[in-house]
């Protein structure tokens, strides 16, 4: 009788850490406290399990049992979304049949990481996003013949991409807001470009950005004269830079705001309570990703929940798919809305 051989995710949870963090112990591309290091170490010694398996790899087809993940911003700032965490705990499970560690890659356009996407000793790769710098990250992996799963873009005919239902959602937020009866509306979105110019889009603006431009497409759809105000990040204090901005003049407010994450949306109730307005009484505040947002309290955040764990999952398995030479296919994910206590009837003025 064969044994089967131990997983990164078996060892995740002897352990009691994630998958991703357990394979982040064992790619060492991003530091991890030394207690988590030593309980995955020990958790991996006590079930046999010494890392991704070359051996057997190399008996197939010389392959690395290494998978890239490419983000295009700073991997310590793109980790401190909540949404990033989960969706990497589902690639890590999506994955763990190949017995395949995650390798972490930046591309910025502004550093060279070492290894870099050019280099890199991998089996398959997946792209977070389809900014236009990640459409130069797709070209660079095709022409090395590697195969590509994309996570939330459209990359293109014949790549697998993963992708949730950002204009329907969002456009299900504001008509719950217009049915509230808010007509003066402000959207604080997700970066707009690839240098994350923070300021307000101007009418004629291209939104090169597919998240972004989606779910600014479903707000309008209620909304079509919204005006838009690009943050440079999802993070609460890009969410307050938005808001501070949005509340300034006092002669001007809007009654409610939509922001393209929780996040942002934390963010703008902390600005609005900091220029002495209620909410939802005074303005009423949507997110979207359904996390959990640390000082949101007593708020329960009006959102979208979106399957981030089950989207990453579904990039795992599509690549383990192509590499067992199985045909991958793509999955469309719906995001479920959350009526919260950060909205309510606009205030009469």
């Amino acid at each position: 009788m064969t044994t089967r051989r131990a997983t990164i995710s078996d060892v995740a949870r002897a352990a009691g850490v994630s998958a991703s963090t357990a394979s982040v112990v064992f790619s060492g591309k991003t530091p991890t406290s030394e207690a988590t290091r030593a309980r995955v170490l020990a958790a991996a010694t006590e079930l046999g399990y010494t890392g991704p398996d070359p051996r057997a790899a190399s008996l197939r087809r010389g392959r690395s049992g290494i998978v890239g993940v490419v983000f295009d911003q700073h991997l310590g700032t793109a980790f401190l979304d909540p949404v990033t965490t989960h969706m990497m705990d589902g690639l890590a499970d999506g994955v763990s049949r190949l017995g395949a560690a995650l390798l972490l890659l930046r591309d910025d356009g502004e550093t060279v990481s070492e290894p870099s996407l050019h280099t890199a000793p991998i089996d398959a790769a997946v792209l977070i996003g389809c900014s236009p710098r990640m459409r130069d990250s797709l070209e660079i992996v095709r022409a090395r013949g590697i195969p590509v799963v994309v996570i939330e873009g459209d990359a293109g005919e014949g790549i697998p991409r993963v992708l949730l239902d950002n204009v329907e959602a969002q456009r299900e937020a504001a008509r719950h807001l217009a049915d509230l009866g808010h007509r003066d509306v402000v959207i604080v979105t997700l970066p707009a470009d690839a240098a994350r110019h923070r300021g307000w889009l101007t009418d004629d603006a291209q939104v090169r950005v597919d998240v972004t431009a989606d779910r600014l497409a479903g707000a309008r759809e209620i909304f079509p004269e919204a005006p838009a105000l690009a943050a440079a990040m999802s993070s609460i204090d890009e969410g307050m830079i938005a808001g501070r901005t949005i509340f300034s003049d006092a002669s001007r407010r809007p009654t409610a705001v939509i922001a393209q994450s929780d996040l942002l949306a934390a963010g703008v109730i902390r600005a609005a309570e900091e220029a002495g307005l209620r909410v939802p009484q005074d303005v009423s505040v949507t997110g979207f990703d359904g996390v959990v947002v640390d000082g949101l309290a007593p708020h329960v955040l009006t959102t979208l929940v979106q399957p981030a764990t089950a989207k990453g999952r579904a990039a795992g398995e599509a690549v383990a798919a192509m590499l067992e030479d199985e045909p991958p296919s793509g999955l469309d994910l719906a995001c479920t809305f959350r009526a919260g206590t950060t909205t309510a009837t606009p205030r009469i003025t």
